[in-house]
């Protein structure tokens, strides 16, 4: 083997290009990182040809002094940590002092600034391989600016990996819109071969944010977004979640920050994956843009060199935080909140997001209907004597006379309105004031079953069933260390666990209502998310399908003739249940068409 050496400059900073320079968007990442760290109320960015040809960033921000313009292109330098405490609690985008010595090291780079308002500054420049920093005066107000030309010139390999101009565009476009969602106090323009595509002022409001919003990830996701805001633990979770009738096809509008840091965590993934579980069609993604605002002493930003991932020191915290912040959130959304997106397009994402959700039930109401299963009788017991109140369930069991239209409807209407007639026994045809509302009643019915059955689930609380012969697990050491370790948390779901040796676990009792289940998947399937995330909803999952068959098989069926008191109680019930805008599988329930909509295809006023 060869003598070991020091590597030389050059090639130590082009080698650490490698991590943080993968394409055109990583430079402007890092540029746009930099300028909102030096305080930055303006930036403005120009590309040319994708970014490979040309790319520049100018900011108004604090600027850099001559003396330290150098030391700005050297490897390792930089003003934002000081002592080894400072990595405990990063509070910058930027930290290492690696980006632009790596930007420096495989392109044409100019540095311009000034720091203060004389219109004079200083310029260094730097050329790949020649690592030697020219610097001399340049007129240039307060802020900075960098120029990057030929990107990847003297590394040819590098470049034979970039993609098309266009498709290189849309990966720095992408990073662009990410940092204007995070910095709506900082006005944004983008300029494309000397096109302005993008002009953002800066947002101060709640109707400003809104329009940043709506012209970054669209108006029909504003117009489908449910706003958030919830503290818990020091830390405060916020922003906006699309409703599940707006789901994805991909996961391509979903935006989590932590401390201004857009992050991608399979924590936080998982959290958001479980509270839309019980409401998102089956291959469908939710989209929302969420900020998690959180101690930087509990979050290390320092694991890998694009920053992109984190590590939360009490990650089960962290996904307690947002699960939980995320399922109340979603349960709460009301008919009225919902807003209808204005256009009768075919396309299946509009027509998703102008379907809306439900209410919560006021948990001051009496106890609602609630059907209960008996095993004896093979099936849901319909005719209750849970207790009855006046509603669509109830008078379908025969515990109430049908509710009557009430006189009051043309100036107190509900949000869906009044029933007018069913659409070839599936649909509820109903009026409110704003035009017209269709209910799929199967659909709207079964979740209403569904969240009873939950809801009296959980009023029983977890019912353990022995199993008549203990089960023997083979597991690894690791998930056997696992089940012993949280043996108090499995008995909460209802699995009573003993460990046997050091790779055998035996079960001795699961949840009554999982007695038919796979005990030996079904721990499997525990341990491994409380090894990975920390916790685990594995059994209340599974109770939950169990629940949603039989709520599916209770629930009105098709081709059921409804009267119309029938259906205003069927209306009713959905304003009070929640999550009532999707059925248990994820699939809208209703939809309305306004007047202004009817208006159109008839070309009234025309």
């Amino acid at each position: 083997m060869a003598r070991i050496a020091l590597l030389d400059a050059r090639l130590a900073n082009q080698i650490a290009a490698g991590e943080v320079v993968e394409r055109p968007a990583s430079v402007v990442k890092e540029l746009i990182e930099n300028a909102l760290d030096a305080g930055a109320r303006a930036i403005d960015v120009h590309i040319e040809q994708g970014g490979l040809a040309c790319l520049r960033v100018r900011d108004d921000g604090d600027g850099i002094a001559q003396d330290d313009l150098p030391l700005a292109l050297a490897r390792h330098a930089t003003s934002k940590i000081h002592h080894v405490d400072d990595l405990e609690a990063v509070a910058t985008l930027g930290f290492r002092g690696e980006a632009l010595a790596s930007i420096a090291s495989v392109s044409r780079l100019t540095l311009t600034s000034s720091t203060d308002t004389t219109g004079l500054g200083w310029s260094v420049r730097t050329e790949g391989r020649d690592m030697s920093a020219v610097i001399e005066p340049a007129r240039h107000p307060r802020g900075t600016s960098v120029e990057v030309r030929d990107l990847f010139f003297n590394t040819p390999a590098r470049r034979k990996f970039m993609r098309t101009e266009a498709t290189e565009f849309r990966h720095l476009e992408e990073v662009v819109r990410r940092l204007a969602l995070v910095s709506p106090q900082v006005s944004f323009s983008l300029t494309h071969n000397a096109r302005v595509l993008w002009q953002l002022k800066p947002a101060t409001s709640e109707a400003e944010m809104l329009r940043r919003l709506s012209h970054i990830c669209g108006p029909q996701f504003v117009a489908a977004a449910h706003p958030l805001d919830q503290e818990a633990a020091g830390a405060r979770l916020h922003g906006w979640l699309g409703l599940p009738t707006f789901s994805r096809a991909q996961a391509d509008l979903q935006y989590f920050f932590v401390n201004g840091r857009m992050v991608r965590d399979k924590v936080v993934s998982h959290a958001v994956r479980q509270a839309y579980a019980d409401v998102l069609y089956h291959g469908r993604h939710p989209a929302f843009v969420l900020f998690l605002d959180i101690d930087p002493g509990t979050v290390d930003v320092n694991v890998h060199p694009t920053k992109h991932e984190v590590r939360f020191r009490e990650h089960r915290l962290v996904h307690d935080l947002i699960y939980r912040g995320l399922h109340r959130a979603l349960a709460e959304v009301r008919p009225d909140d919902a807003q209808p997106t204005g256009s009768l397009a075919p396309a299946a994402e509009q027509a998703f997001a102008s379907m809306a959700t439900a209410s919560a039930a006021s948990q001051s109401e009496p106890q609602a209907w609630q059907p209960n299963y008996s095993p004896q009788q093979g099936g849901l017991d319909w005719r209750s004597s849970a207790p009855a109140r006046d509603g669509f369930a109830s008078y379908l069991a025969g515990g109430t006379e049908a509710p009557s239209m009430p006189a009051e409807q043309a100036t107190n209407t509900p949000v869906l309105g009044y029933a007018i007639a069913q659409l070839h026994g599936v649909y509820v045809l109903a009026q409110n004031t704003e035009g017209l509302v269709l209910v799929d009643m199967h659909a709207a019915h079964e979740r209403i079953v569904y969240e009873r059955l939950k809801q009296q689930q959980a009023d029983a609380g977890v019912v353990c069933q022995p199993l008549l012969v203990p089960l023997s697990v083979a597991l690894s050491q690791r998930e056997a260390d696992i089940a012993e370790s949280e043996m108090q948390a499995l008995l909460a779901m209802g699995i009573e666990t003993q460990r046997l040796g050091p790779e055998t676990v035996l079960i001795r009792s699961l949840p009554a209502v999982l007695a038919q289940a796979d005990a030996a998947a079904l721990l499997r399937d525990v341990l491994a998310d409380l090894l990975v995330h920390g916790q685990t909803r594995r059994v209340e999952e599974q109770q939950n399908t169990l629940l949603g068959t039989m709520a599916c098989h209770g629930a009105v069926r098709a081709n059921r003739q409804l009267s119309i008191p029938e259906m205003n109680a069927l209306l009713r019930d959905m304003e009070a249940t929640e999550r009532s805008g999707q059925c248990n599988h994820g699939r809208p329930t209703w939809t309305r068409l306004s007047l202004a909509e009817l208006d159109r295809l008839f070309m009234r006023g025309r």
